[in-house]
């Protein structure tokens, strides 16, 4: 889901969605600038494939105003862990993706060496961040600050 506040002046235009629920596509425009919003929930195996492959298959309606958010259900890089862990090669190529289509990791640029994060296992008893806000150098420009927000009624937290 996307939710826009009603005190935000975004005007959709446009919706796309895939019939397993798996991403929300929504185009519009917001103070007269057009903008792109992409949610994808990306199932809990082979997360990284298949957000590459979301990209790939949407590649016609991303550009410089693009704002990818949603639950990856991968870290992406290793300070999105609270234990070291290797990235393995599916998560590398999902950051190559990334970088050659410009994106950045809007809220680790900002908090390069945050240790908040968005997910606890239990069964792992291990934090991460699995939940992102992915956007182009343009669209950080005009990010003020993020922040990741506990919720005692999900387990995730969410990324204001």
């Amino acid at each position: 889901a996307i939710l826009v506040s009603d005190k935000t002046d975004f005007k959709p235009t446009k919706i796309k969605r895939d019939k397993e629920g798996h991403y929300i596509m929504v185009n519009g425009s917001m103070q007269q600038e057009e903008l792109t919003i992409l949610n994808i929930y990306a199932p809990n195996t082979r997360a990284p494939r298949f957000i590459k492959q979301v990209l790939r298959d949407l590649q016609r309606d991303l550009d410089s105003h693009t704002i990818i958010v949603g639950d990856f259900n991968t870290p992406l890089s290793i300070s999105n862990r609270s234990m070291t862990q290797k990235i393995n090669k599916d998560i590398q190529d999902l950051n190559l993706v990334l970088d050659q289509a410009d994106l950045i990791d809007i809220y680790r640029t900002l908090h390069p060496k945050s240790t908040e994060y968005t997910f606890f296992s239990v069964p792992h008893c291990t934090y991460s961040k699995i939940d992102h806000v992915i956007g182009s150098k343009t669209l950080f420009s005009k990010c003020k600050r993020t922040e990741i927000i506990t919720n005692s009624l999900s387990d995730h937290g969410a990324i204001n």
